[in-house]
C-alpha cells in the first residue's frame, strides 16, 4: 500500500441523463497530509468530482481509493462506515435549525452509535477547537455566517476524519470572515494532520491555503501542480485567466514575488511572470 497517498482517483467519470458528462475520466492523486485545491468556473465539474470522493455522487466509471481502501463497489453498510473517515463542509452550512450548536456537532457521532456522553464530550472538544465552546447552547439562526461555518467544520471534525472535503466553504462569506475560515482550515491541516480537498472558483483561496492545485474545465483537469509553480508558469488558457484575475483583483499581486521566491523560483522567472500579468 502507498502510505504517502491519501486519495487516488482513477478514470473517474460522471455521466448524467442525456449523455452529459459532468466529469470526464479524471485522475488525481492527493498526498497524505496536504491541502489540494480544485479550481474551475461554474459548471466545470468540480462539485460533482468532490461529491464522488465520498460517493455522495456515484461514479459512472472509474475508482475512488481513500486511505488505501477502494470505496467504489463497497456494500452500503461498509461505505457508510468508510465515510466516517471523510468529513464534509458545505457552502450553505447545512445545519439543523431545530438543534443547538452542540446538537449539530454531536449528530454524526450519535448516528455512528456513540453513547450520548461520549458524543457530547467529543462535540465539545470539536467546538473548542474551532473557537465556539461558548456557543454550544445557541441555535444556528443566532449565529453569524462565519460562526455557522465554524459549526459546520466542527461537525465535520467530530468523527476524527482523515480527510476533509470543502465544497466552496467560503463562497457565502465576506472577505474578513473568509480569511478567518481559511486560517482555521490551515490549522485543521497542520495541527490535526487532516488531508483537505477544497474546491473554489477563486485562485486567491488556493494561494492562501493549498499545497497543490488542479484546474478543471469542461469536466476534465486541464492543469495541475504545486501552487507556486502553477502561479509562476500557467500553461492552459483557463489557468492563465484564473491567475490573471487573481493577481489583479486582490493583494496577491504585491505578495506574488515573495510567494514565488519562497518556493525557489528564480528571480529571472519572477520578473517574467510579473511582466506577463502586467505588474
Amino acid at each position: 500500500m502507498d502510505t504517502q497517498t491519501m486519495i487516488r482517483l482513477n478514470g473517474l467519470t460522471k455521466e448524467f441523463a442525456g449523455g452529459v458528462r459532468a466529469v470526464d475520466e479524471v485522475g488525481l492523486t492527493v498526498p497524505r497530509g496536504t491541502v489540494q485545491g480544485i479550481v474551475g468556473h461554474s459548471g466545470a465539474g468540480k462539485s460533482t468530482l468532490l461529491r464522488m470522493v465520498n460517493l455522495l455522487e456515484t461514479p459512472t466509471a472509474g475508482t475512488v481509493t481513500v486511505g488505501g481502501r477502494q470505496l467504489t463497489g463497497l456494500p452500503e453498510r461498509q461505505l457508510r462506515a468508510a465515510r466516517r473517515d471523510i468529513g464534509m463542509v458545505f457552502q450553505q452550512f447545512n445545519l439543523f435549525r431545530s438543534r443547538t450548536v452542540l446538537g449539530n456537532v454531536a449528530y454524526p457521532l450519535r448516528q455512528a452509535g456513540a453513547a450520548r456522553a461520549r458524543a457530547r464530550a467529543e462535540a465539545e472538544q470539536a467546538l473548542a477547537f474551532v473557537g465556539l465552546a461558548d456557543q454550544a447552547r445557541r441555535y444556528p439562526e443566532q449565529l453569524s455566517g462565519g460562526q455557522r461555518q465554524r459549526v459546520g467544520i466542527a461537525r465535520a471534525l467530530a468523527t476524527s476524519p482523515q480527510v476533509l472535503l470543502c465544497d466552496e466553504a467560503t463562497s457565502a462569506l465576506d472577505p474578513q470572515t473568509t480569511h478567518e475560515i481559511l486560517a482555521l482550515l490551515k490549522r485543521v491541516n497542520t495541527e490535526l494532520g487532516v488531508t483537505i480537498v477544497l474546491i473554489t472558483h477563486e485562485m486567491e483561496v488556493v494561494r492562501a491555503v493549498c499545497d497543490q492545485v488542479a484546474v478543471m474545465d469542461g469536466g476534465r483537469i486541464v492543469e495541475r501542480g504545486a501552487v507556486a509553480e502553477v502561479f509562476a508558469r500557467p500553461q492552459h488558457p483557463t489557468t492563465r485567466a484564473f491567475v490573471r484575475s487573481a493577481v489583479h483583483a486582490s493583494p496577491v499581486l504585491d505578495l506574488l514575488p515573495q510567494l514565488l521566491r519562497k518556493h525557489g523560483v528564480a528571480d529571472a522567472v519572477v520578473a517574467t511572470v510579473l511582466a506577463e500579468v502586467g505588474a
